[in-house]
């Protein structure tokens, strides 16, 4: 399994596969709390974790410290 914040705080599939060089950051969706990036502009563009969690702190916590697990692929 892949780490997330391996070695940049960057979406790997949003720069994989769109060119896109995002941040990673905790969004929501209708499943729960998720690490993905998002365009300013165009809102959410990848979902770069594979978990998702029930709450915003627990999503930011394992952002903080690199505690979940990379999507190879969207």
């Amino acid at each position: 399994m892949l780490q997330g914040c391996m070695s940049t705080s960057y979406g790997q599939i949003a720069q994989q596969f769109l060119n896109a060089t995002l941040q990673n950051q905790v969004l929501k969706s209708g499943a729960g709390y998720y690490i993905g990036t998002c365009d300013p502009e165009s809102g959410p563009v990848s979902r770069e974790s594979r978990e998702y969690w029930c709450t915003e702190k627990e999503a930011e916590k394992a952002l903080a410290t690199g505690h979940w697990t990379q999507r190879p692929a969207p």
